[in-house]
């Protein structure tokens, strides 16, 4: 599998030690990957991965924060999730194979989420944008 969910998020969304909720004060951010990560839902931290982390004009080490965080209750679908607004790398020259959510506000950086784009995606001095599906990031179902 090449797009999945952490397990340390799993544990940590469920011992209440995460906050997605824009009201929340953890910074979730978003860095991006090259084809060289190979997902695995054992790793635990930024550091885990980082070193697989892009590098280009435009881009800052660490990735972006989510901005406009949000966590909806949908009754009538019997769900939940998490949203934010899009991510754009503005101007930039990079090339990534996969975006990864993760919690800035922890002092060990957890992991949450690996997303797979299918194959490379580059930009060439203009806009890399991450554009979010418009049912949320994150869905329980």
């Amino acid at each position: 599998m090449a797009s999945g969910i952490y397990n340390i998020f799993k544990h940590n969304l469920m011992a209440g030690l995460v906050d997605l909720e824009g009201s929340g004060s953890h910074d979730i951010k978003v860095a991006l990957l090259t084809n060289s990560h190979s997902f695995n839902a054992n790793h635990k931290y930024w550091t885990d991965i980082s070193g697989n982390e892009v590098s280009g004009t435009g881009y800052t080490a660490g990735g972006k924060s989510l901005s406009n965080k949000t966590v909806v209750q949908d009754d009538a679908n019997d769900l939940a999730y998490f949203d934010a607004d899009d991510v754009t790398w503005s101007s930039s020259t990079i090339t990534a194979r996969y975006a990864v959510l993760y919690d800035n506000t922890l002092a060990t950086k957890d992991l949450i989420a690996c997303f797979d784009f299918g194959s490379d995606k580059s930009s060439s001095n203009g806009d890399f944008t991450l554009q979010w599906d418009s049912n949320g990031i994150l869905k329980l179902t």
